[in-house]
């Protein structure tokens, strides 16, 4: 129910205040009109206009108060007084105007033709007065208390002369709590440049950024263009990270619609801002078309993209969201999250493992999931080729049973999560994940349950990525490790990670392999160098970088197709679909069999395991002991 304002509301003093002040600027707009109008002088025949100007004056007064409280200049904050109070005044004064002319026309007087005009322009000249001398001594005052508290502020840059950067400006104007001092604006528009943004200098394009720098001693950069796309800001990015400046930036375009932008609304530049490619648009219309009202299963949900996946299933509709992971902390931790968001969502949390045969199937039994997201997995690389059994067990086995279960119980979706690691593997993490890619296409020629794999890079974020050990390794004074100076991978998000999955199971028609244009690969290097620098330190010499060598089945690059699988394009122009490599079902089910006997054997070698993996994924290379 939306509240009305209450004119009582307002303290009676300052209304009172306001009316005086008001009669005053009436009575002195009407004598000073006339005293203009005739060069400062009320001598000799002018004294009739002054004997006039007094008649009409009771009547002037009365509506003068009348006008300008139709026009609420008794209800607004002065002290934040704006274009929008210039206005009201600017109509009370006009209507005042037009009211001076219709009362001389009607009482016995007459008035010089010019003392309307001059009338009602000193009147709005006092009512301006009267208003803005609040806000403009309030404004000196917080200034002068700004200088008191912090005596120190930084040099600060700001990058965009829009609105977004007006409002900074003026937020770190007004503030006695902002550490900052805007030097000098930087804008690409220019018809701007050598001009004035609330006072301060803009001083031309991105060209001038580092001159800037040097000339105006800057210590921090604020970004604020959220209009602008992840290109342009990376592009502003790798000019901006050589200065040495701490960098902020506005978040995006929603901070303006929303009038959000302020000083709090910043956000310290991250790694991601400089991959220099746009999310990923997804067809929200058609992830809630299939997910709204759906029972809906993630496994692995504690972990970085099954949480994220429970996040955003949960905010589109599902009818009961069930969460099945191994470790009870990560499960734990997404339960809690959810009902404080969700409370409304019917939520189950399940301690299981995807090994576990019968507890799948009795959880696909009591359940009947009509959507099943299969994010459990070991993937670490090194970690899985110094325990290659484990990996298959879990990876392999664990995505049969759970893909089994949900086929025999009527699922209608199964996504599983891949990885571009699948791809000509080199280590036992990418080839288990191949296998469970041929696992899903085998089994969705057996059941009616639609089967299909999402592939997609490293994710940015996630448990065992690259970001949070650098970030790590820079906290504590490096090194930096990198394994090669030219490595290179794709990366994403986790939020673009799970769209592209939610994406995928709309798209599903069985059998299909989706892939995500993500741009162009990334030099792991120049990612720990940026970042480095991102960090307010000069890489080599602040934070040493130091090449550790190629891990065990570590690839210089991924890829994302194989030399057999075609390209076909969805109404997405970056989720592609990969065409399935035909199977032949008699020798892979031989092929699992024989895995299935070499892992169950303690006896065993990884270097069995390995040899038996190579023979139901060919394109598999590892180095041979």
């Amino acid at each position: 129910m939306k509240t009305k304002f209450n004119i009582w509301h307002i303290p009676i003093s300052r209304i009172v205040i306001l009316l005086i002040l008001d009669m005053l600027a009436v009575v002195v707009a009407s004598y000073g009109a006339l005293y203009w109008r005739f060069d400062f002088s009320f001598q000799g025949q002018y004294m009739q206009y002054v004997e006039a100007a007094t008649l009409l004056l009771p009547f002037d007064l009365v509506a003068a108060l009348i006008v300008f409280w139709l026009f609420k200049l008794y209800k607004s904050v002065w002290r934040y007084a704006s274009t929008n109070e210039l206005i009201n005044i600017a109509g009370a004064c006009a209507a005042c105007f037009f009211i001076q002319i219709f009362l001389v026309a009607v009482l016995p007087i007459r008035m010089p033709r010019s003392y309307y005009p001059m009338y009602a322009f000193l009147l709005m000249i006092m009512v301006c007065g009267t208003r803005f001398s609040y806000r403009i001594l309030r404004l000196f005052n917080s200034r002068r208390r700004s200088v008191s508290k912090n005596p120190e502020k930084k040099n600060t840059m700001v990058i965009g002369a829009g609105a977004a950067g007006n409002s900074i400006i003026k937020e770190i104007e007004s503030s006695a709590y902002v550490n900052l001092k805007v030097m000098c604006v930087i804008d690409d528009n220019p018809g701007c440049h050598k001009k004035l943004l609330r006072g301060i200098p803009i001083v031309g394009d991105r060209s001038c950024i580092h001159d800037a720098v040097e000339d105006y001693h800057i210590e921090e950069i604020i970004i604020a263009i959220p209009s602008a796309s992840k290109t342009q800001i990376r592009e502003i990015l790798e000019i901006c990270k050589d200065t040495g400046c701490q960098m902020q930036l506005v978040p995006g375009i929603y901070q303006l619609i929303n009038g959000d932008v302020s000083v709090s609304s910043l956000r310290q530049v991250q790694i991601e801002d400089l991959l220099g490619r746009d999310p990923i648009e997804v067809n929200v219309d058609e992830i809630i078309g299939y997910v709204k009202d759906k029972v809906v299963m993630v496994t692995g949900g504690g972990g970085s993209i099954g949480s994220e996946l429970c996040r955003q299933i949960a905010g589109h509709g599902a009818k009961q969201l069930i969460i099945v992971d191994i470790y009870e902390n990560n499960a734990y931790d997404i339960q809690q999250e959810i009902k404080v968001n969700h409370p409304e969502l019917n939520l189950v949390v399940l301690i299981a493992s995807v090994r576990n045969t019968a507890r799948m199937q009795t959880i696909f039994k009591t359940y009947h999931p009509d959507i099943v997201y299969h994010a459990a997995a070991h993937k670490h690389v090194p970690l899985m080729e110094d325990s290659p059994i484990e990996a298959i067990k879990n990876n392999v086995f664990g995505t049969l049973k759970t893909a089994t279960a949900a086929g025999e119980n009527g699922t209608k979706k199964f996504v599983l999560i891949s990885t571009d690691k699948a791809v000509n593997p080199t280590n036992i993490m990418g080839a288990s994940k191949r296998i469970c890619e041929m696992i899903i296409q085998q089994l969705n020629q057996k059941y009616a349950t639609e089967f299909v794999a999402v592939r997609f890079g490293n994710v940015l974020g996630s448990n065992g990525s690259v970001i949070p050990l650098f970030k790590k390794q820079i906290e504590q004074g490096g090194p930096v490790t990198v394994t090669h100076k030219d490595i290179i991978r794709y990366f994403m998000t986790i939020p673009e990670a799970v769209s592209l999955v939610l994406q995928a199971g709309a798209y599903a028609k069985g059998g299909e392999i989706f892939i995500l244009d993500m741009g162009e690969p990334v030099r792991i290097y120049d990612l720990a160098e940026n970042l480095i620098k991102l960090s307010g330190y000069v890489p080599g010499e602040d934070i040493e970088i130091k090449i550790t060598g190629l891990r065990p089945g570590e690839k210089l690059y991924e890829e994302l197709l194989m030399s057999e699988e075609g390209m076909k394009d969805t109404a997405n122009h970056l989720i592609h679909i990969g065409k399935p490599i035909e199977i032949d079902e008699a020798e892979f089910k031989d092929g699992l069999d024989a895995l299935a006997g070499v892992v169950a054997d303690e006896g065993k070698r990884p270097e069995d395991v390995r040899a038996v993996v190579q023979k139901i994924v060919p394109t598999y290379v590892y180095k041979k002991l």
